[in-house]
């Protein structure tokens, strides 16, 4: 652990690789677990405010799921995460030809109807931050459902951090993410 800020850093974002492999695991960290995915306060506001913008892209039951319970819901853990059909998938998750669960989120953002992208765990995945009264952790989230991902960022040499660089910038800013860059550095090296 290295501390950037008011961050304490997990050195296995660096020690370890990732790439998500789509065509492996169909998108199974969407469907899968036992809640929905984290959401921060503003992005509440957020989803909210652009859920008739993305409506048209997301499926009949996942509607049926926000209408009934809300764009957002508490979990158990007392935080906040996106609602989900049947206690299953995220609400907000489509489906592809190959059945693959992607964001429905994201599909309207790429389309050109919203300009946010979707929930930043979502985009940080498999970085999980967790938010103290006096720092945030930011760590390696390890899951089965990913050793695709692992085997195919070894093979193609990326590192977690890297992967997830646009998040991370995201999230911390750049200027967070250059001194990030400089600790790896002197990791690898050594």
């Amino acid at each position: 652990m290295f501390q950037l800020g008011k961050t304490i850093v997990s050195e296995e974002i660096i020690e370890n690789d990732f790439v998500c492999n789509l065509s492996a695991c169909k998108g199974a960290c969407c469907v899968d677990g036992n809640a929905g995915a984290p959401l921060e306060d503003d992005e509440t506001e957020i989803l909210i405010e652009i859920y008739k913008d993305i409506k048209p892209f997301l499926r009949p039951e996942g509607i049926a799921a926000i209408e009934d319970q809300g764009a957002f819901v508490k979990g158990d853990d007392g935080e906040w995460e996106t609602t989900l059909v049947n206690n299953s998938e995220c609400a907000y998750v489509v489906y592809d030809d190959d059945n693959t669960a992607k964001c429905g989120i994201e599909d309207a953002y790429n389309n050109g109807a919203v300009s946010w992208k979707k929930p930043v765990s979502c985009h940080l995945y498999p970085v999980r931050v967790r938010e103290y009264t006096e720092l945030t952790a930011v760590n390696y989230h390890r899951w089965q459902i990913c050793d695709a991902a692992c085997e195919l960022g070894e093979e193609l040499k990326v590192p977690v951090y890297k992967f997830v660089k646009e998040a991370l910038i995201r999230k911390f800013g750049k200027d967070w993410y250059a001194e990030l860059e400089q600790v790896a550095t002197k990791i690898t090296k050594s």
